[in-house]
């Protein structure tokens, strides 16, 4: 597996992405988190990940070349979620395509946040994600080295911020 910079000219294949988890959420019933239709469909979520991508570096988890995986990361959380008290790296965006699911793409891209921190200096990590689902999600960032912190509401979508000290 490779990691490499990303950036606007990957938006199609991060939709893709997006599209496949929502494709493989469904088959599972497990339709809280990102609805039933696909991203590349609905204007208001191709918009933000443009914005998403446009926040802050964007990296791409390549198997055999292709584009498995991607997370953006940003010095700010999302605008929902408040500030630490201090200088963090907040994982805006994670994806692995479901086809790569098993393979450690989404570990090797969080690894890969916390080594970006360590270059930077930053001590905090932090990330948000859907906490209904049984939490499910909450347990994945868990097993990544994340203990959950705060909990939020966004029109009735539950969610978790988790921080990792690095």
């Amino acid at each position: 597996m490779e990691i490499r910079e990303g950036g606007a000219e990957d938006i199609p294949a991060i939709l893709a992405m997006m599209d496949s988890a929502v494709e493989w959420l469904v088959a599972e019933g497990r339709t809280g988190q990102w609805g039933t239709e696909p991203f590349s469909s609905r204007s208001t979520s191709v918009d933000k990940i443009r914005e998403t991508v446009g926040s802050g570096p964007t990296w791409i988890a390549e198997v055999d070349g292709e584009a498995a995986g991607a997370m953006t990361i940003a010095s700010r959380p999302s605008p929902y979620i408040a500030p630490a008290d201090e200088p963090e790296v907040f994982v805006r965006l994670l994806v692995t395509d479901s086809r790569f699911r098993g393979h450690g793409v989404g570990s090797a891209l969080l690894a890969h946040a916390v080594e970006e921190a360590r270059r930077q200096s930053v001590r905090l990590l932090r990330v948000d994600c859907y906490a209904g689902g049984e939490g499910r999600l909450v347990d994945y960032y868990r097993r990544n080295g994340f203990t959950p912190t705060e909990t939020f509401d966004v029109n009735g979508w539950p969610g978790q911020v988790l921080a990792q000290r690095v």
